[in-house]
């Protein structure tokens, strides 16, 4: 049984001009594709196959990430079906100067782990830590359905 502490993962992604919108900030389809990518990468880690988006949560933007900023992702599984992988994701703006970071946005993935195009049965989440616990705790609490 995969522990939710080994699905969690953090990802930057430096915005550069060509993913700004014309407020020379990041384009919000950029942040979501990120957030997307590092998602899968997470469900993938916990199912041991392959990952197919299935649904995403409401995203809503609180502040701007201006080019030339990191866009600083964590991912993490806080729970599975019998083929289905859920997955908290949270964005944030990070001065890769400074380290400082402000939460930028935060949803609530669905992933379905296929092979060959099929849906393949997932294992059972452990929660095995106390940061594992914080971290299923906050998802659940957050978590819009």
């Amino acid at each position: 049984m995969p522990a939710l502490c080994d699905t969690y993962l953090e990802n930057r992604h430096r915005v550069q001009p060509n993913h700004a919108n014309n407020y020379e900030t990041a384009h919000g389809g950029n942040v979501m594709k990120w957030m997307d990518e590092d998602g899968a990468m997470s469900a993938m880690r916990f199912a041991g196959h392959p990952c197919v988006t299935a649904n995403v949560d409401e995203l809503d933007f609180k502040r701007p990430v201006p080019v030339g900023d990191t866009v600083l992702v964590e991912a993490f599984v806080y729970d599975a079906g019998r083929t289905s992988v859920r997955v908290w994701l949270r964005a944030y703006r990070e001065n890769p100067r400074t380290g400082e970071t402000e939460l930028t946005t935060e949803s609530d993935f669905v992933f379905v782990a296929v092979e060959d195009g099929t849906p393949v049965e997932v294992p059972e989440l452990s929660v095995e830590s106390e940061r594992g616990e914080e971290l299923h705790q906050y998802a659940l609490e957050n978590t819009q359905s």
